[in-house]
């Protein structure tokens, strides 16, 4: 140990009086990387851009939720298996395991997600943990540090390696006071559960690092998105998943909201078509830092009479939740996303019926079908 000491006395000796007389000190390893957790106020980031023989090397937080795995597909198609990484705190199951590279990571643990950045070469993050709107709302502290401090995380990481970062918002980050039929791009925010909150907290802390440190962040407001290879998350459009799943496995199906409560929908294949789209979009063709996509909007009650032309002997019964309800007369009944189909020409796939037809069709409901009909 003495030794060791007096090196570091040697060298500060040495730099000190270094020949330049420039008063040269020593930084703490810490120092060495540049965050806005200690940078400059004139410091500037810039984007890491890609030549057409490179690929991004991609890490997904949150990555066995709803959209994870789906968009871990996609992009290893598109840019090759090894360069997707997914990522979670839970135990993955074998298929998810061993379609491609997986590890754990925790957002509250900053040390570990910078080392995982740093160690795998990270340049594209998607950072998809978060609690949704009803399970946030019965954990609010949870929600809290995962939807806020761990966001917090993301964006240092992000701005310190020069990463393109994608965070998702929703419809849930508008309130009763904002337009609801059409919800532009900008207009008044003030949503009132700690899920719209904190989104729209992403969506400024985002647009502030990009102008205040050059960050390349881009952000999609997600509508209700229904896919058939995942259980509903706790969300409250996730009616729309699970009336597909009770609709084949018991021909009843209890929706907890109201019948005529319409809410802006996509299918998950649009939803990450949208997402690779505008993470491939160039930055000069980007108006705004987020934007709104959609595809349909639909009411419990118009959704019923699609399945049924499939299963007509579906009973469909009503108990009103009334956190929910309240949640969803809070969102939006449109979405204009008419700024997303301008800048980087986004056009969905999937309305109502095709919806349908493909839910039914990878769900496998041939027999109850046959047994219908």
């Amino acid at each position: 140990m003495p030794i060791v000491r007096n090196l570091g006395r040697a060298a500060r000796q040495l730099l000190q009086s270094s020949g330049c007389g420039c008063g040269v000190s020593l930084v703490p390893v810490r120092g060495i990387g540049v965050s806005p957790r200690q940078v400059a106020s004139d410091a500037s980031f810039h984007s890491v851009t890609f030549s057409e023989s490179d690929h991004p090397r991609v890490l997904i937080t949150g990555g066995l939720g709803q959209l994870g795995v789906g968009l871990a597909k996609l992009l290893r198609k598109r840019f090759g298996k090894n360069n997707v990484i997914l990522s979670d705190i839970r135990k993955p199951a074998d298929n998810v395991f061993y379609s491609g590279p997986f590890i754990f990571a925790d957002i509250l643990d900053y040390k570990n997600l910078r080392e995982i950045v740093v160690n795998n070469r990270i340049t594209w993050l998607f950072h998809y943990s978060a609690l949704l709107s009803a399970v946030g709302e019965a954990n609010v502290p949870l929600a809290r540090a995962v939807n806020i401090t761990g966001l917090h995380n993301v964006l240092d990481i992000a701005a310190e390696h020069n990463l393109r970062l994608f965070v998702p918002s929703t419809i849930g980050a508008f309130g009763p006071t904002s337009p609801r039929d059409p919800t532009p791009d900008l207009c008044i925010q003030r949503p009132r559960t700690i899920y719209g909150v904190s989104k729209v907290h992403a969506e400024l802390m985002g647009e502030y690092y990009h102008y205040r440190y050059g960050l390349d962040f881009r952000c999609l407001r997600y509508p209700g998105i229904i896919s058939a290879d995942s259980q509903p998350g706790g969300g409250t459009t996730d009616y729309a998943v699970k009336i597909f799943h009770d609709a084949i496995k018991t021909g009843k199906f209890k929706c907890y909201l109201r019948p005529d409560t319409r809410l802006p929908m996509m299918y998950i294949d649009d939803c990450l078509k949208a997402t690779l789209e505008v993470m491939e979009a160039p930055a000069e063709s980007l108006t705004m830092r987020t934007y709104n996509i959609s595809a349909m909007s639909f009411t419990p009650e118009e959704l019923a009479q699609e399945v049924q032309k499939y299963i007509p002997e579906l009973q469909m019964t009503y108990n009103v939740d009334q956190v929910r309800q309240a949640i969803a007369d809070s969102w939006p009944m449109n979405f204009d996303d008419s700024n997303a189909r301008r800048d980087w020409g986004w056009k969905h796939d999937y309305d109502l019926p095709e919806l349908v037809t493909t839910m039914f069709s990878y769900l496998g409901s041939d027999s109850r079908i046959a047994q219908a009909n």
